[in-house]
């Protein structure tokens, strides 16, 4: 459907946009507030509003270098309409539901993405997908969580070292008073990279649609919508994945959640400055993993994170799949 669309599809359109986005804030709670629950820092209740608040706040710390990123550097920007856009975004929410029914922690990111290239390439074949940008997002799906691990065994080692001379008591204490700012950074973290990439969804459909001019941008109503959604979403919680991501991997000390939140934040933090599209998922399950491996590796339920790993790897295609049979249905639905 390479024609203009009328308001009422366009508007349309830029709703289930937002609804992913909604349900990436519910998917993804879990990613933002897991650590802060599990160490009993934070009632579940209220921790879901200090997340939603961070994801909302976001896009005042970091630029837009994701959601250019999703606009442009995935698929060819110019075979995107509005039939490639319905079904990227049904290949991603059909997966986000399938996984937050089953307690999985895959990649909403990932869906997207995965949708996003079943949808072109089912329009365009193969050359639809911008391969340069791909590959990035790719490889983040190894460096993220593997990033996320360093980093918190590092952290773990630094300040296991810096509170030999301190009781336990007051380590405790300390680092449930800590976990305040490093579930703040991993919530803005989130919210910065993971709001994005709806943005980018949007304003590439305005885009087609001859609404930016010349130049692919993000407008502003744009930006708030989307960071609005992802912090409403966020606020529903999403108590299956908590468990799961708090719970079932390895057993959390405040101290371990600090260590875990502070090196998945870093890891975000570096990934959205440089427009890399990486998976909050990925990174808060790879810091877990290191502060449980820094204490033994047998703290760590490596059958739990294997099956994490499994979902991880099937999210891209089998969201390409679903966005490839949404297209070809709408295909015989317009004929």
């Amino acid at each position: 459907m390479d024609v203009a669309l009328g308001l009422p599809v366009l508007v349309g359109l830029i709703a289930v946009a937002l609804l992913f986005d909604f349900l990436n804030g519910l998917h993804d709670a879990a990613n933002s507030i897991a650590t802060i629950v599990s160490t009993r820092v934070l009632r579940p209740q209220f921790a879901v509003f200090w997340a939603a608040f961070f994801n909302f706040v976001a896009f005042m710390v970091f630029g837009l270098h994701v959601a250019q990123t999703i606009g442009t550097g995935i698929i060819d920007p110019s075979i995107v309409d509005a039939q490639v856009i319905f079904a990227a975004l049904i290949g991603a929410i059909v997966w986000n539901l399938v996984t937050w029914a089953l307690g999985i922690p895959s990649s909403s990111s990932h869906a997207l993405i995965g949708g996003l290239v079943g949808g072109g390439m089912a329009k365009a074949g193969i050359s639809a997908a911008v391969w340069s940008g791909l590959s990035k997002t790719v490889l983040a799906i190894v460096l993220s969580p593997l990033v996320g691990f360093l980093l918190a065994m590092v952290l773990v080692a630094v300040v296991s070292w810096a509170s030999v001379r301190s009781t336990p008591f007051a380590v405790d204490r300390a680092f449930r008073i800590l976990q305040f700012a490093s579930a703040s950074l991993y919530s803005l973290g989130h919210g910065g990279n993971d709001a994005q990439k709806t943005m980018g969804i949007i304003a590439v459909l305005l885009y087609s649609q001859g609404h930016l001019g010349g130049e692919f941008s993000v407008p502003f109503w744009v930006v708030l919508s989307c960071q609005a959604a992802m912090a409403l979403g966020t606020l529903m919680g999403g108590w299956r994945i908590v468990r799961t991501m708090g719970l079932r991997i390895t057993k959390l000390t405040p101290m371990q959640g600090f260590c875990a939140e502070t090196g998945g934040a870093a890891t975000l933090f570096m990934a959205t400055f440089l427009g890399v599209p990486v998976s909050t998922t990925h990174t808060i399950t790879g810091a877990i993993v290191g502060v449980g491996a820094a204490r033994r590796v047998s703290a760590v339920r490596w059958n739990v994170a294997s099956s994490i790993v499994y979902a991880w790897v099937i999210t891209i295609p089998a969201a390409a799949i679903v966005a490839a049979l949404t297209w070809w249905a709408v295909q015989i639905f317009i004929r």
